[in-house]
C-alpha cells in the first residue's frame, strides 16, 4: 500500500528533514550495517567459540546497540512522516529508502498513540535491518493490521531463516522486544533454516485516535 503524502511536511521544514534522514539511512545507517555484516562473517571464518570470533561477535553487538541508538535520534527527523501520515506512509518510505523488494500492506489501520507508532515504526525497521543481514536478497512484507482491540504488525521474509533453538538471540530482536514491551505489547519471532523468519508484535489497547 503506498499512501500519499506532501514530503515538504507541516511548516515547509519537512523536505530538510527528509533529507537528513534519508543521509543518515544512506549514509551512516547503511555502513553499520554493513559492518554488522562484516564481523559476523569474520566470526563465522574464525569459529565464534575462538577468543578473536568471541571479540568479534561481541563487537558486532556494539555495532547492533549503535544502530539502535541511531534510529532513535531518528525520532526528531521522522515527524513530518510518521506524525502526519502515519506507520503505513513512513513505512513504505522505509522500504523505498532500504532498495530492497519491500511491500508493506495496511488496511483500515487507524492511528494510536504517539509511542506505540513509533515503537511499531523502529521494530519493523529493525526487522528489516535484520532481513538485510540474514536473509539474503529476498522479498521481506510488512502488515500491518487492526484488529478492533489491538495493533498487529507482521515482518516477513523468504530467506535463510535459523533455527531458535540453537542460535543466540541477538541486540537487535532483544531491542524490539523492549521497545514493544514498553507499550505494553508482545514480540515473537518465529523461524526455520531455508523456511524464513517472521517477526509479528501485538500491541492491546494502543490508544487508537
Amino acid at each position: 500500500m503506498a499512501t500519499a503524502y506532501d514530503p515538504r511536511g507541516p511548516g515547509g521544514g519537512g523536505l530538510e528533514r527528509e533529507r537528513i534522514a534519508q543521509d543518515l539511512h544512506d549514509g551512516v545507517q547503511q555502513r553499520l550495517t554493513a559492518l554488522r555484516i562484516g564481523l559476523s562473517l569474520a566470526a563465522e571464518r574464525l569459529g565464534e567459540r575462538t577468543e578473536a570470533g568471541a571479540m568479534l561477535q561481541g563487537f558486532g553487538d556494539d555495532v547492533d546497540h549503535v544502530i539502535d541508538q541511531l534510529r532513535d535520534l531518528a525520532r526528531g527527523i521522522y515527524p513530518a512522516l510518521l506524525t502526519s501520515f502515519g506507520l503505513a506512509a513512513a513505512l513504505v518510505s522505509a522500504g523505498v529508502q532500504s532498495g530492497r523488494p519491500v511491500t508493506v500492506h495496511a488496511s483500515g489501520v487507524r492511528r494510536c498513540g504517539r509511542d506505540v507508532e513509533i515503537a511499531v515504526y523502529f521494530s519493523c525497521l529493525a526487522a528489516l535491518d535484520n532481513a538485510a543481514k540474514h536473509a539474503g536478497p529476498v522479498p521481506v512484507s510488512v502488515e500491518l493490521s487492526d484488529t478492533g482491540g489491538a495493533l498487529e504488525f507482521t515482518v516477513c521474509d523468504s530467506g535463510a531463516g535459523f533455527d531458535p533453538a540453537k542460535t543466540q538471540v541477538g541486540a537487535g530482536i532483544a531491542n524490539m522486544r523492549d521497545r514493544i514491551a514498553a507499550v505494553g505489547g508482545t514480540l515473537a519471532v518465529d523461524s526455520a533454516p531455508a523456511r524464513g523468519t517472521r517477526v509479528h508484535g501485538s500491541v492491546p489497547d494502543p490508544g487508537w485516535r
